[in-house]
């Protein structure tokens, strides 16, 4: 049946405007809607629990209305992202932050997220007549790129030998994948394969070490805001902080089911991702620390790790950090006791 003319006409302006609202509403949503940043997320263990954050819906639970998580490989890629996409929250190596800092950087670490380098494996060929951390007297050991943090343990993994620092050869292989096939060809005779490589590749090859068997707690990766948004975007920072905590707590009490999330938002076969999740959830370093941590603070292995990157340049001096951690956006029960 055909509408008489002025009821299409009030219909038609109707159908306008409810679409304009429409528009208007989408435009707000968008306009509150952000990413954040985390360094190798989809790659490293490191960001795992924002996998599930995302796909639980913690994030929106709690006030932060996250549509997607950049990634990037390195510490100061990831910070350059922040300063100039006006990323208000990011994830990112503690000594990467404070050599930004020193170079004028308006930062703040306002939460301690990966408590450990559990998720180190430094692995050699089933047939290989290394043995035992002792035998890496003159071996050739991988790591990624000067002055990384996988360079930096390298020479831990063999003072845990007994070695001193230039006791073994140390072999620059440009990321973990080109280690494993370094490894493959001879050219190296230990790796460093990280979770979830790890866990990928694990029948193939044999662990040698591990990071929880050997090292101390060496912090590993902060969570970082920008001054601007300390002072401008608490509420948002605290949602970031506790939607994150969710997360690690679901993995922990729930493993397998976490591991099936991150395969999806990692690209890898559920059984590796599962794999990868419980051997991290129950690592814990010789220091008795987790791998994931709430995101209290661990001075002690903040400080730690800048001791490790010193052996390679990475950084000099001593840090203050009371100068740099901002702990009002923690929870109540995570912040330190006064």
């Amino acid at each position: 049946m055909e509408e008489e003319p002025g009821r299409v006409a009030v219909h038609s302006i109707f159908v306008r405007s409810a679409a304009c609202l429409a528009t208007l509403v989408a435009l707000g949503a968008a306009a509150v809607a952000e990413e954040i940043e985390v360094g190798n997320y989809g790659i490293a263990a490191n960001g795992m629990p924002y996998a599930v954050a995302m796909e639980k819906g913690y994030f929106k639970e709690e006030g932060a209305d996250i549509t997607g998580i950049l990634s990037s490989q390195g510490g100061g890629t990831s910070m350059r992202n922040m300063i100039a996409g006006g990323v208000a929250y990011g994830e990112i190596n503690p000594t990467a932050v404070v050599v930004a800092i020193r170079q004028g950087a308006d930062l703040k670490i306002i939460s301690d997220n990966v408590l450990t380098v559990a998720e180190f494996i430094w692995a050699t060929k089933p047939d290989s007549p290394i043995k035992s951390l002792k035998d890496l007297a003159g071996k050739k050991i991988g790591y990624t790129n000067p002055k990384s943090t996988s360079q930096a343990l390298a020479i831990l993994v063999a003072q845990a030998g007994g070695l001193k620092p230039d006791g073994a050869e140390y072999v620059k292989a440009g990321g973990f994948g080109e280690g494993v096939v370094a490894l493959d060809l001879g050219s190296l005779d230990v790796a460093p394969i990280p979770e979830p490589l790890w866990s990928k590749y694990k029948t193939k090859y044999r662990a040698l070490a591990t990071a929880s068997e050997i090292l101390p707690a060496l912090d590993n990766v902060v969570g970082v805001t920008t001054g601007k948004a300390a002072e401008s975007r608490g509420d948002f920072l605290r949602a970031i902080l506790r939607a994150r905590r969710k997360a690690v707590d679901y993995m922990y009490a729930h493993p397998d089911e976490a591991g099936t999330i991150i395969a999806k938002a990692y690209n890898l076969e559920p059984e590796v991702a599962q794999s990868a999740v419980r051997n991290l959830t129950s690592a814990r370093a010789k220091t008795g620390e987790p791998y994931w941590g709430p995101g209290d603070f661990h001075v002690e292995g903040m400080n730690r790790m800048i001791e490790a990157q010193k052996l390679v340049g990475a950084i000099s001096g001593d840090v203050d950090w009371s100068k740099i951690i901002d702990t009002r956006f923690l929870p109540d029960d995570l912040k330190p006791k006064q």
